[in-house]
């Protein structure tokens, strides 16, 4: 609806179009100034604390290390549900790794939130790193 702000399920597609398309500057300007990453939730070898990437710089440093390197990564979101500001996305994230010889296969659940302005205040990944499946292509 013209006027209306995006809702968090518009903000989550646009997120995942710009990774996909491998184009950082639309995806960092979707996030609010204090915004925050956390993918997946808790510690990994993506975030040693747990704590998420919080604030610009941190998430611009979060997409250079760990999605910009990928050949291409894609979404395959089986249910989605927007409650409120937020959405939560069931499904699976594909990364095909530098090389194009494997693939990550992350299933998940995805969840977005918005400032009400337009932004994404939050996105958090449930995932299992234990639980992601490498597979040769």
């Amino acid at each position: 609806m013209a006027g209306q702000a995006e809702t968090a399920r518009d903000l989550a597609r646009r997120s995942q179009a710009a990774v996909r398309a491998k184009d950082r500057a639309a995806w960092l300007s979707l996030f609010a100034p204090d915004a925050v990453v956390q993918d997946p939730i808790g510690p990994s070898p993506f975030d040693a604390s747990g704590a998420g990437h919080h604030g610009t710089a941190a998430i611009a440093a979060f997409y250079d290390t760990v999605i910009a390197p990928n050949d291409l990564i894609t979404f395959e979101i089986a249910n989605s549900y927007l409650c409120g500001d937020e959405v939560a996305d069931v499904g699976v994230i594909r990364t095909l790794l530098p090389g194009g010889r494997q693939a990550a296969i992350v299933r998940g659940v995805y969840t977005y939130r918005t400032n009400g302005a337009g932004q994404i205040a939050a996105l958090r990944a449930f995932w299992e790193f234990d639980k992601a499946e490498l597979v040769d292509v």
